[in-house]
């Protein structure tokens, strides 16, 4: 018997990702702006009809853990404040997803992001098969042979199915090296500076010689 399979949606992501991708000249009859919310649906539809998962969880952002602040000052600080057409487009979503019965999850003080690193432990913890949505590729460090990552290739409708072979393939890195991959050759989405001179191919190149950041610095390989 197949094991049982959860979607679990970082909803920050996707409605991201809709917005940009979908013109903001949609909106509704009374004016509000409704691309951000019309891709979301059109994602979520996609993806329950290809994937078929069981269940659908949503995660939302409601703030940023103080540790990560407190450990990096800069830590996604340099990104613009939401649009006001974005922003008033979240409360649409959830009354959407509320109205087809989707379970929201929102942690006061923690990202969608957090939610769904717990969801794919206990879910793993309890057998069952976890598809992370998402955009942000930190999410890949948690892929194993139940955990996989979907991401949008193109557009809103592309759908990308990532497992440990498919991580390894697009970054030279397992899923377990992906936190070290990032250390080195830092992560502009996340304003999260890296070692000097080093790119993806280089990170990858030492991860490969070396197998952690730890060896790495030992080695002196940078």
């Amino acid at each position: 018997m197949s094991p049982r399979t959860i979607a679990v949606i970082d909803g920050n992501s996707l409605i991201h990702r809709a917005f940009h991708a979908l013109p903001e000249t949609m909106t509704a009859p009374d004016g509000r702006p409704t691309n951000a919310a019309f891709g979301f649906v059109s994602m979520l539809a996609k993806l329950v009809a290809e994937l078929k998962p069981d269940g659908v969880v949503v995660a939302f952002d409601r703030g940023k853990p103080a540790f990560r602040t407190e450990a990096l000052a800069q830590y996604k600080i340099h990104r613009p404040p939401t649009p006001d057409a974005l922003r008033a487009q979240f409360p649409m979503v959830k009354h959407v997803l509320e109205a087809m019965s989707v379970p929201i999850v929102e942690v006061e003080g923690w990202e969608g992001d957090d939610i769904l690193g717990t969801l794919a432990r206990r879910g793993a913890e309890a057998g069952v098969r976890v598809l992370l949505v998402t955009g942000d590729r930190d999410a890949f460090q948690l892929v194993t042979n139940t955990v996989q990552v979907v991401t949008t290739k193109k557009g809103i409708t592309d759908i990308v199915l990532y497992g440990p072979a498919e991580v390894e393939e697009r970054y030279g890195v397992t899923p377990a090296q992906v936190p070290d991959f990032l250390g080195l050759k830092g992560d502009t989405s996340d304003n999260i500076p890296g070692v000097a001179g080093i790119g993806e191919k280089t990170a990858a190149k030492l991860l490969q010689e070396h197998g952690t950041l730890e060896a790495v610095l030992k080695a002196g390989s940078y």
